[in-house]
């Protein structure tokens, strides 16, 4: 028997689009029904269509007798058609989504398309990159054109088609960015265990080795600092810090308060807190510019870490309390002034009385939203 146009088509259009012969067929069994339907009236229960595969006639029953119109052939013809190009269409977008949802998580080079209301539109090649304001770096600039690293986080079905949610404010860019940069980290002995970044100003990442013979810091700096600074170069001459992780918590905060040199550390393992003793000439360091290393090495290790000179607990002259993973020390002061001083007696607040509190501005305010939820 001659194969018929319409099994030619439909055979081509299977195997190059990866559909299946009897998912086609009943999509378009569907689609005549309600084109009927919508013509000629009838109960959706008691209508059924019928598609020779072979000759591309249909037939549409009603309670199993054949009620197909004179001249129906030409509107079912059309309908077919519509539904073999919206399969074709859903089959190439599932399969786009598909492709990339297994590249989630990794990173691809892209320039800049399109910029529209804050959201910074990239060609990767089979689908657009959607970065929103939250994803980008603050302050970098992202001309037409411009060609860049972006971090591939979410496949997911925008308004014009499939799209993928990029960023490169994540932490977890600078996490693969350095996967690309040292060959130990894809072997597997050399281990990223924390990440903490405030984008566009500095990042703190821990490492750790499983072979003893290879430093995990050096590993990540390279030979005269050229794997870091292939990192910072794409991130905008973005500070960054390389510690070691440890998993004693009091060396691992000593270690991420890193460049100030730390005396001691007294831990509260329950609470997640930790007092850090710092010589007088270290206090700012550890600090650092507006509590922004203090508060990294928090977020990093996931502690609450109070900041003390020797003799201070006495006088009190140089104590400076950083509370809470995350929140700037200007907002934590506030918050404990007015006696919060733990993430729980924080949560047990309203944000309405929170933004009673002396000392919480809107800044603040959005601080402590973040860090409640």
């Amino acid at each position: 028997m001659a194969i018929s146009e319409f099994n030619a088509a439909l055979k081509q259009i299977c195997s190059e689009r990866g559909l299946s012969e009897a998912s086609v067929i009943a999509t378009i069994q569907e689609a005549v029904i309600a084109a009927y339907r919508r013509d000629f009236g009838g109960e959706l229960e008691t209508l059924t269509a019928a598609v020779d595969s072979l000759s591309g006639e249909i037939q549409v029953f009603d309670n199993g007798k054949n009620v197909t119109p004179s001249g129906f052939g030409r509107i079912a013809a059309q309908t077919a058609k519509q539904v073999i190009l919206q399969k074709i269409r859903e089959s190439e977008k599932e399969a786009l989504l598909a492709e990339y949802s297994s590249k989630i998580g990794t990173i691809a080079a892209g320039h800049v398309f399109r910029v529209e209301k804050g959201l910074i539109i990239f060609n990767l090649g089979k689908i657009q990159g959607v970065m929103p304001q939250s994803e980008q770096i603050p302050g970098e600039n992202y001309n037409l054109n411009t060609r860049m690293r972006v971090y591939l986080k979410e496949a997911r079905e925008g308004t014009h088609g499939p799209e993928v949610l990029v960023s490169r404010a994540d932490p977890d860019f600078v996490k693969a960015l350095f996967a690309l940069e040292v060959p130990e980290i894809n072997a597997g002995t050399v281990k990223v265990a924390a990440i903490a970044r405030e984008p566009g100003s500095r990042t703190k990442i821990a490492v750790s080795s499983t072979e003893s013979n290879v430093d995990p810091v050096g590993s990540c700096v390279g030979q005269k600092g050229t794997r870091v600074q292939a990192v910072i170069a794409e991130i905008g001459n973005e500070k960054i810090d390389i510690v070691n992780f440890n998993s004693a918590s009091d060396k691992f905060i000593a270690a991420a308060l890193a460049p100030a040199k730390v005396v001691d550390v007294i831990l509260n393992e329950s609470a997640k807190e930790a007092k850090v003793l710092v010589p007088e000439d270290q206090l700012s360091l550890a600090i650092g510019k507006e509590g922004q290393n203090v508060r990294l090495a928090a977020k990093l290790t996931g502690f609450r870490i109070d900041i003390k000179t020797p003799g201070s607990e006495s006088n009190n002259k140089e104590e400076l309390v950083v509370s809470f993973e995350g929140l700037s020390t200007r907002t934590a002061k506030a918050l404990e002034e007015a006696g919060i001083t733990s993430l729980e007696a924080l949560k047990a607040k309203t944000i309405d009385a929170v933004k009673e509190l002396k000392g919480i501005g809107p800044k603040a305010l959005e601080e402590v939203k973040s860090l409640m939820q």
